[in-house]
Formats: structure tokens, sequence, C-alpha cells
């Protein structure tokens, strides 16, 4: 733990950031990412250009990140409860636990009435394949997707870095993750520029999602469920193209016993991906039960913290 904070107050905070994240949810005006987004945007369109997009990509990064991470730095050193507070508003603002059921719930609700339509527009603000034609399974399979793998990448990475360097860590993460998701595409214009964004996230999320993907592994509700989720992530997870990505939804599907991954219609064009997990294919209540899967592994990792404050305390 390198935040500088016992770990009885690491707990604490933990805790009440992600109490914070329950009640209020994200900012609904002014909220930093957005914020930050624009501002990535703004060095992107700067500096992604000619043959030293690699490079370029690289400074933009650290433009990026590192000011406001040292900013965060700073503003949780201050002395007194304005610096531990700091700490709690900062994981608050980087965690997105209601967002997620705030997200996909009304999908699930929107195929439990029979909306298809309105289904596939709330499906489309969350996902970047297309959603115009797309089935009531094809739209559970996506929403439920989406849950497992952005439980890693909006609420376990952030806790995990918490963990290690307090507000300054989330803030890292958090970050470098919304980075990788604006310049980490394989096509013309980012292949070079977003690569070094790509490979930081992958090496920051390396072991949150394997820890991640474990939780999933523990919390299947059967035995049966348990060694499914285990085999898939073990089977399943090599043939994903993302490292961490594959390990998160192979273990959670197979949790869950569903059969994700496969076909998705991306740009007009159909896309065989590799399969994850084992069992039926998605349907409405299944988004549900993916989104329990999220909130009982925050628990999970909430409570862990506890335990290892509470035995730090006797220490």
């Amino acid at each position: 733990m390198l935040s500088g904070l016992s770990w009885p107050a690491v707990a604490g905070l933990l805790l009440a950031g992600v109490l914070l994240d329950l009640l209020l949810g994200e900012a609904r005006r002014f909220h930093p990412l957005v914020g930050f987004g624009n501002l990535a945007t703004f060095i992107q369109r700067r500096l992604n250009r000619d043959r030293r997009r690699f490079w370029r990509g690289v400074l933009a990064w650290v433009l990026a990140v590192l000011p406001l991470t040292a900013l965060a730095a700073w503003l949780c050193a201050l002395p007194g409860w304005f610096g531990v507070a700091m700490h709690a508003l900062l994981l608050y603002l980087g965690i997105g636990l209601r967002s997620l059921r705030e997200h996909n719930l009304p999908i699930a609700a929107a195929l439990a009435a029979g909306d298809l339509p309105r289904a596939r527009f709330l499906t489309s603000m969350i996902v970047s394949r297309d959603t115009a034609h797309a089935s009531e399974a094809d739209l559970a399979k996506a929403s439920a997707e989406s849950l497992l793998e952005n439980g890693n990448d909006a609420v376990f990475g952030t806790l995990f870095w918490f963990a290690v360097a307090g507000g300054p860590g989330a803030v890292l993460f958090r970050l470098a993750n919304t980075l990788d998701a604006m310049w980490g595409y394989r096509n013309e214009r980012f292949l070079y520029f977003g690569r070094a964004a790509a490979r930081i996230d992958d090496a920051l999320n390396y072991v949150p999602a394997r820890l991640t993907a474990l939780s999933y592994v523990l919390l299947a509700p059967t035995l049966a469920g348990k060694r499914r989720a285990w085999q898939c992530w073990r089977t399943q997870a090599p043939a994903w193209s993302s490292p961490n990505a594959g390990p998160v939804m192979s273990s959670g599907a197979g949790a869950l016993g569903l059969a994700l991954g496969g076909a998705a219609v991306y740009d007009g064009e159909i896309e065989q991906r590799p399969p994850l997990g084992s069992g039926a294919p998605a349907r409405a209540a299944d988004i549900g039960r993916a989104w329990g899967l999220v909130l009982r592994t925050t628990m999970l990792w909430l409570a862990c913290a506890g335990l290892v404050a509470l035995g730090g305390s006797h220490a």
C-alpha cells in the first residue's frame, strides 16, 4: 500500500466512496470524466498527425494523465480531514457502480415490457455494436457483456488502485482507462497514436482483471457454476484479443451459466467473436443477474478490505 493511509483508513474510505456512489450516482452536470474527455480530444487533435504518431501518443498520454494525477496527489496530501476526505471524493468520482445499474436495468425493463425499440436505443448508449435490428437475445447479451466487463473497468480496477495508492491511484487508473476507451482503436487514425494508451491500460488492468475473474468464480451460485466459470476462464480467455476482458467476461459468463460472445454487428458487418461462457443464450432477466454478480463482487471486495483492516489493527 503506497497511499500513506493505514489499512483501517483505506477500508473505511473504500466503503465511503462506494456508498457515495450508490447514494448520489454520477454527477449530472460537469462530471470530471466528461471534462477529461474534452481535454483528451483537444490534445489528440493537435498531436495525432504525421509519422511520429506513436511517440506523439506517448506525449499525449503524459500530458493528459500525469498533471491531473499530480493534482490529486497534492490535494490528498493536504493536512487534516480535508486531505482524507479528498481520497473518498476522488474514489466516488472514479467509480461507476450505480451508473452500471442505471444504464443496464432499464434495458431489462424495456425487454420485459416488449418495448424493443426502447431497448435498442438504451443498449446503443452503452455499446459500440449496431443495435438497430438487434433481437431481444442480442440486446440482453450486449448488456450482460457490458456489465461483466465494465464491472472491472468502472468499479474493481478503481477499487484496486485506490487500495494501492489512495485517491491518486484511483484517478490514475480511471484516466488511463478512459484514454484506452477513446484512443485504443486498431484503425488507421489510432493504430499507432493510441498504442501507448492501450498498453498502459492493459498493464494497469492486469491484476484487477484477474482478481475480478477469480471473484466471479467464487461467487457463482453453485459448485458446478464455480467449476464452469473456472473452466471457461482457462479455456476461452486466451482467444480474446484483450488480455483483460477475456478473463473477466468468460469467467462471469460461466458463473451465470450463459452463452455470450459469438456474433455481433459492428459498422454493418457481422463479426464472429470467440465464445464466452457456457449455457443458455442471454434473456432480459439475465441482465439483472449480471448486475447482481457485479454488486456481490463489490461487497466481497469491501469485506476483504475490512478483514485486512481488522487484522492490521490487531497486528
